[in-house]
């Protein structure tokens, strides 16, 4: 089965990984023999027109040089001159007469040594010039210094001069005098190739040692250059095997390796930061989960009581012939129960609101009438409470709240309630009002048995009673403070348990609310 080719391949795992060392030697060596291929064939090139302008310019001179011996030698002796210096000489007279000497074109192509000129001005082709060897002559000593157009012993000149290059092996140079006379020279230019042959050799051979001392210099340098993914696959290996704590923390972040290990390390970051938020979460799961099972099975406990003295008590007076007096003692009994039970269920749906957040009517309020109406609602409940109400702030209508009254009502009922209960109905119970900077406080104290230091977060907990609590009458189901705490932070504040001032004995329960607050939470 063949794997899948295209753009889904990376995303599927097929992403194709060569050696990035490999690839990036290869990729400078191609490069590398390219320029030199480049370099070699422009220099050849350059360097063989070069060799052949100066083939070009000697049969000029050897023209030139001729030219002011034709018609002071034969023409016989002349092109034996200059074939001696292995050209290919024809001259051609205006009578129709002409001399042929020298190698053949066909000699031209396969003899290098046809291509060999000696030097300007060479013995035979100077000698019987007019005025050679004199003090009086004239004439051009070397074909060099001497101008094809005008050089002249004799009163003859080159009228014209052409190159033919229709055979790349063979230069030939055609040269017409003035009185008629054409002199044709050919040399060949198998010299040139040859040379230009031999540095195509010597130039690809330094190419190719060059190429390999470049690979291994590359291979070297690009092993250096690629320390770094090293590195970074080392610490990828030692994160795998656990050790989430290693970090590469570049020391260039703006180079290209730096920034991919910002990005590795921010990446890492990300990863152990997700496993702690799902090692967190997973926690906070069970918890809430042991809370959730403690809760249901503390209510299907504080449920169980009243449920149970319900059916004895509806038993008793269905099966049971009693007399009257015993029947409304049990009628009462079971109208008793069923409002113990009907105010655990009114507590445990307030408890789920405060968990799914508080829907808050509220409104500008002042604290004290708060506290003023609940006090009047206590007293007539508990005729028998000492209840006490007081206003420390120095500036009572100094700050006004914003919050819902009925929901704070609540919060200092549970308050006052639980240190009524703790105080046997009796009391004292103090509620102060009090204010620091932005925040009021309403201070609730009795003087119970109190809350041990270690007890005092506790409490809050839902369905959580102290043996103490237990032990009181008319002992409540342990939700009472902790949809008092909800119900403050739901207005911003808090509600706290802290130590009694002065050495004194009972509970003192502190609710704290932040002044000139409009934000719901």
């Amino acid at each position: 089965m063949t794997r899948p080719s295209g753009p889904d391949t990376v995303g599927r795992g097929g992403l194709r990984t060569g050696s990035l060392r490999t690839r990036t030697v290869l990729s400078v060596l191609a490069l590398l023999t390219v320029l030199l291929l480049a370099l070699c064939f422009t220099v050849q090139f350059v360097l063989g027109e070069r060799l052949r302008a100066q083939l070009e310019e000697r049969l000029q001179d050897r023209a030139s040089a001729a030219a002011a011996l034709v018609g002071t030698v034969s023409n016989d002796d002349l092109a034996s001159r200059l074939s001696a210096q292995g050209l290919s000489v024809l001259i051609e007279s205006p009578d129709g007469g002409s001399v042929v000497a020298g190698p053949s074109p066909e000699q031209l192509r396969q003899g290098p040594d046809a291509a060999g000129l000696g030097p300007l001005g060479a013995p035979g082709l100077e000698e019987g010039r007019p005025g050679a060897g004199d003090g009086n002559a004239s004439a051009t000593g070397s074909g060099t210094d001497a101008d094809p157009q005008t050089s002249s012993t004799s009163g003859r000149t080159i009228a014209s001069s052409v190159v033919t290059t229709s055979d790349p092996q063979i230069v030939t140079l055609e040269s017409t005098l003035s009185d008629d006379t054409v002199l044709t020279l050919s040399v060949g230019a198998g010299g040139v190739d040859q040379t230009l042959q031999q540095l195509l050799w010597i130039m690809l051979g330094a190419s190719a040692v060059f190429l390999l001392l470049a690979a291994a210099a590359l291979t070297v340098v690009v092993r250096g250059a690629l320390h770094p993914l090293e590195s970074m696959t080392a610490v990828a290996r030692d994160i795998a095997r656990g050790d989430r704590g290693r970090r590469l923390r570049p020391t260039r972040p703006r180079t290209e390796i730096g920034r991919v290990a910002i990005a590795f390390d921010e990446m890492l970051d990300g990863v152990e930061g997700a496993e702690r938020a799902a090692v967190d979460s997973e926690l906070l799961a069970r918890e809430a989960e042991q809370r959730v099972r403690s809760f249901v099975s503390d209510a299907a406990h504080e449920l169980r009581t009243p449920v149970s003295g319900m059916r004895a008590a509806a038993d008793t007076l269905v099966r049971a012939s009693v007399d009257r007096p015993e029947r409304e003692r049990l009628a009462s009994h079971v109208v008793r129960e069923a409002a113990r039970a009907s105010r655990l269920i009114d507590d445990m749906l307030m408890m789920a609101r405060v968990d799914q957040g508080l829907d808050l009517r509220r409104a500008p309020l002042d604290i004290a009438e708060v506290v003023a109406r609940e006090a009047e609602r206590q007293r007539i409940r508990r005729p028998a409470l000492e209840l006490i109400c007081t206003d420390d702030r120095s500036a009572p209508d100094a700050g006004p709240l914003d919050g819902d009254a009925e929901r704070l009502s609540q919060v200092i009922a549970n308050l006052v309630d639980n240190a009524a209960r703790m105080t046997g109905g009796a009391g004292p119970v103090t509620v102060a009002i009090g204010q620091a900077e932005q925040i009021v406080r309403v201070e609730v104290r009795d003087r119970g048995p109190g809350v041990p230091p270690q007890d005092r977060s506790r409490i809050f907990d839902r369905l959580v009673r102290l043996d103490s609590a237990r032990n009181a009458s008319g002992g409540g189901a342990g939700l009472g403070l902790p949809i008092a705490r909800g119900i403050a932070r739901a207005h911003g504040g808090d509600v706290v348990c802290v130590d009694p001032p002065g050495g004194q004995t009972g509970a003192v329960f502190v609710l704290t609310l932040p002044v000139d607050t409009h934000e719901e939470r």
